[in-house]
């Protein structure tokens, strides 16, 4: 099974460590805070909506932040802007350990969203442009994407260990300086990481031709055809995926605590079997990617979270059947999630990629943000907490299966013509790898 990660050459390895640690340092960061907000309401007297909002705030930074990183990375380099990006996010770590009020900290917050926007978008993007064979590009940015249960599981762990050794006011600040050590580890990591050829290539390409468009026009680029269904598709997909799984992450602690009654130690030991699933559900779609190809999986996945939601949150079943059911779900809730690194990187050109993913998948971010608001909106006098979570959580997978029909088959294509390439006007997005280019007969018009 892992045959394709020893073929790997040592720049392609390198990638994946930095890649795969740095994002889990931004998952890490961006799951304490939800670990973190019944101590901070209790601490600053906060109220339930300021702290939602610090969430929704976050999350539109990133949108900025991951566009802004994009457009510098199709500029000057992927492995130069993720530098920057991870320094930006240690020092927001930093300073969110350092507040003194909720406004500071939304303040600190949005300034470490612009960090992990940028830092998630281009490590996807960097490690789909690393890898010399396609066949085993769903599966590489899969991997990639599994740190997110790492760093998950080490939000969780941190979160547990830090409020048995200190105080409740301390702990909190220990928890948001702990994102710092690993940042500095990334930074090292990434010391002597090469630039993609596939990027170097496009970019010698584009200056012997000339191509000196503005930012702005890179940027406008991904909202014109025949970018702009990829772009909306992309968002929609990411939005679907996203949406659903912080309709139920963020929610699950609550649900565990108040509708099942479990203990702070119970919710942590299922929350515990929910994040092993979500790791097997990386690895397991990170392989059906590039056996099923991209459409079936999302479908597949999305179908089968969509159920096992319902059975979890709505079907009457004991505390321990529900013990047992975590796995599953975790299993399909972030297996879904698997090639959307790849999916999104090989829809756009490479002059454009990293500002494509940027838009694309945090567009996703802000669209996903407002579904946990929809779970509240439903709870509030409207439904149960159950019901309106499974409800919320089913329009996410709606729109990852829908998004995913109309999407081309990206599997296998060449980066190099991703998109039609990059002096072709971006035409013929999934033209597969090897595929002929169309050649018009004699006397009439390509």
């Amino acid at each position: 099974m892992l045959d394709w990660f020893r073929e790997l050459s040592r720049a392609e390895r390198k990638g994946f460590y930095g890649a795969f640690l740095g994002h889990a340092v931004d998952v890490f960061d961006f799951m304490i805070y939800s670990f973190l907000i019944s101590t901070l309401l209790a601490q600053w007297g906060m109220s339930k909506s300021m702290a939602g909002a610090i969430v929704t705030w976050t999350l539109v930074s990133s949108l900025v932040g991951a566009i802004g990183a994009g457009l510098l990375a199709d500029r000057f380099g992927r492995v130069r802007v993720l530098r920057w990006t991870i320094i930006v996010f240690a020092v927001a770590c930093f300073l969110c350990g350092i507040a003194n009020s909720p406004e500071q900290l939304m303040v600190f917050r949005m300034l470490q969203g612009l960090g992990f926007g940028g830092e998630s978008s281009l490590c996807m993007v960097l490690v789909t442009e690393l890898i010399r064979n396609p066949a085993h590009r769903g599966k590489y940015s899969g991997f990639t994407a599994s740190s997110y249960s790492f760093g998950w599981g080490g939000a969780a762990i941190a979160y547990a260990i830090t409020f048995n050794l200190f105080e409740p006011e301390v702990a909190w600040r220990v928890c948001f300086f702990l994102g710092i050590l690993p940042a500095l580890v990334v930074v090292y990591l990434r010391r002597n990481l090469e630039e993609p050829e596939v990027f170097l290539k496009s970019r010698a390409e584009r200056g012997r031709r000339g191509g000196n468009d503005s930012p702005m026009a890179d940027l406008a680029r991904v909202f014109r055809r025949p970018l702009l269904s990829k772009t909306l598709l992309c968002s929609l997909l990411s939005g679907g995926m996203l949406g659903a799984y912080y309709a139920i992450a963020t929610w699950l602690p609550t649900f565990l605590k108040t509708e099942r009654g479990l203990s702070v130690f119970g919710t942590s030991s299922y929350l515990a079997v929910t994040i092993l699933g979500s790791l097997v559900g990386y690895v397991a779609g990170a392989y059906a990617t590039d056996r099923w190809g991209r459409r079936l999986t999302y479908i597949a996945f999305a179908a089968g979270a969509f159920v096992m939601a319902m059975i979890y949150m709505v079907i009457p079943v004991s505390n321990t059947s529900m013990l047992f059911l975590g796995f599953p779900l975790g299993v399909l809730m972030q297996g879904v999630f698997s090639g959307i690194g790849a999916t999104i990187s090989e829809s756009y050109p490479s002059r454009v990629r990293a500002t494509g993913y940027g838009v694309a998948y945090n567009l996703g971010r802000v669209i996903g943000s407002f579904f946990p608001l929809a779970v509240g909106w439903l709870n509030s006098g409207r439904t149960s907490l159950a019901l309106a979570i499974a409800m919320v959580a089913g329009v996410g997978y709606a729109l990852v299966m829908v998004s995913a029909a109309l999407l081309p088959e990206t599997s296998g294509i060449d980066l190099g013509e991703a998109g039609g390439g990059d002096e072709r006007d971006d035409r013929d997005t999934a033209k597969p790898a090897g595929a002929p280019s169309p050649v018009a007969p004699a006397g009439k018009p390509a």
